[in-house]
């Protein structure tokens, strides 16, 4: 039975009211529009839904705003949090005079990048497995005017509220700053929820494995099991998505910035690679932590294009705050089978056949359809090009010496460096038209305007440094 007669049966089966057509925008965030289910037969599958896509920043001009979404039948699913039975479906955005994808439509440049691993002959199928981790807050507040900018966050469970006055009587088990890895209950307050936030997303339809408490207070992972690269993708805006609103049902709040707090660890989103051919993994072999010589030529592409890609994995000025040294960042582009503190990592495991490279400088606020291609992308620019990753930095890289730890290369320190880098860098992206200049190009214009916004704001902590200079 073809995709789109399983989805029309599913529709029939579940007794569904409303179809909700979704997609991802440039910046990374899920877009809908609802429709009722008497307009959706084998023909909406096929012809689509024309949008407005002038009013999607960072896409057309309004005088060329016209834009068709093409559902993926295979993507859809029950939607648990609306009160009428509602299935969701992901869709590609195309151009609606040709029905070719548009160039700057992430999920559309995600599917290309699968389709040029193919093409180039080194691999047919591309497996990530990315670990996203969030924080979960019971109140939030922000301030952002000419005269006050200012941010509060606040959460019973924190650390900070060891001598809080609480309503009932403060029961005093909290996780401390860097101390929440892995306590278990009451000190991890979060287990019930971070379980209904797991049920949730395996009753949807996605492959799951674990949850638990994170290093920082308030901090959480769920784990989802591996899959393709536009499934992954998909399934990280699922993953959002049911985070957000079991949170909410819970009367919770829930970011995926990267540093919302000082002083305590940061979320990384740390991304498990492997290429397999043929039915075989490509990357088990007989070098270094039983690595094949292709899985070295993709670190060394990782390596080498590291800058460029924190543009696209480390895509906000927030994420800059978490890479820093100090708080387990990966800042250093170094690879090693044992240091958690490089931005490669290659996990332990007995079989060939769970033999992967773990990126783990990329961070949940990164659009995940082009973050997961531009990694692909630059992996397979090591493999063609036979770059060399170097020897692997196998000793303690928090307690290097200085001499030593200036002979490393870092990541980028800011967005600012990244997009600049990114202008510089970006041929890789460009092999097999998977990702293209304009797409690039807009992309930058787009987080240009963050970088000017977050640079012609003064900051508190500038107040207490230099107010009575």
């Amino acid at each position: 039975m073809s995709a789109v007669k399983k989805a029309l049966e599913l529709m029939k089966a579940e007794d569904v009211e409303y179809v909700d057509v979704r997609f991802t925008d440039p910046r990374g965030k899920l877009q809908h529009v609802t429709l009722v289910v008497d307009l959706i037969d084998e023909d909406f599958f096929e012809e689509g839904f024309m949008f407005d896509g002038s009013s999607i920043a960072g896409w057309k001009s309004i005088d060329q705003s016209d834009m068709k979404l093409i559902p993926d039948a295979t993507s859809v699913y029950i939607d648990p949090f609306y009160a009428e039975k509602t299935m969701c479906v992901h869709c590609n955005v195309v151009e609606p005079d040709t029905n070719e994808p548009y160039t700057r439509d992430p999920r559309s440049t995600a599917e290309k990048a699968e389709a040029y691993l193919k093409s180039s002959g080194i691999g047919d199928s591309f497996f990530c497995g990315p670990e996203a981790e969030f924080f979960i807050f019971d109140d939030v507040r922000y301030s952002v005017t000419p005269h006050k900018v200012s941010y509060q966050v606040d959460a019973e469970a924190a650390a900070w509220n060891t001598d809080a006055e609480i309503e009932g009587g403060n029961l005093a088990h909290r996780a401390n700053f860097k101390g929440g890895y892995f306590p278990v209950n009451p000190v991890d307050e979060a287990a019930d929820l971070r379980g209904e936030m797991l049920s949730t997303m395996k009753r949807i339809g996605m492959k799951v494995d674990k949850h638990h408490h994170e290093v920082a207070t308030c901090q959480h992972e769920l784990g989802m099991i591996f899959g393709t690269l536009t499934e992954q993708a998909d399934n990280i805006q699922k993953y959002k998505y049911v985070i957000h609103n079991v949170a909410a049902a819970y009367g919770k709040t829930v970011t995926f910035m990267p540093k919302p707090i000082k002083g305590d660890n940061g979320s990384g989103m740390h991304v498990n690679m492997s290429i397999w051919k043929d039915g075989k993994p490509l990357f088990a072999g007989d070098k270094y932590a039983d690595l094949s010589q292709e899985a070295l030529y993709f670190i060394g592409g990782i390596l080498k294009h590291a800058k460029a890609l924190n543009a696209l994995t480390n895509p906000t000025t927030n994420s800059y705050k978490r890479l820093i040294p100090g708080f387990e960042a990966p800042v250093l582009r170094a690879y090693s089978a044992r240091n958690r503190s490089g931005c490669v990592r290659i996990p332990w495991t007995e079989s060939p056949k769970a033999k992967r490279v773990e990126a783990r400088f990329p961070d949940p606020a990164a659009n995940p359809y082009l973050a997961f291609s531009a990694l692909l992308m630059a992996g397979l620019d090591g493999i063609k090009n036979k770059i060399d990753p170097g020897a692997p930095s196998d000793k303690d890289l928090y307690d290097l010496p200085p001499e030593e730890l200036a002979e490393i290369p870092t990541v980028c320190g800011s967005l600012r460096e990244a997009l600049t880098e990114l202008e510089a860098d970006m041929d890789f992206l460009l092999a097999g038209d998977v990702f293209t200049k304009d797409q690039i190009e807009g992309y930058i214009a787009l987080k240009w305007e963050e970088v000017y916004a977050f640079e012609h704001t003064p900051h508190p902590v500038e107040y207490q440094m230099y107010y009575s200079c």
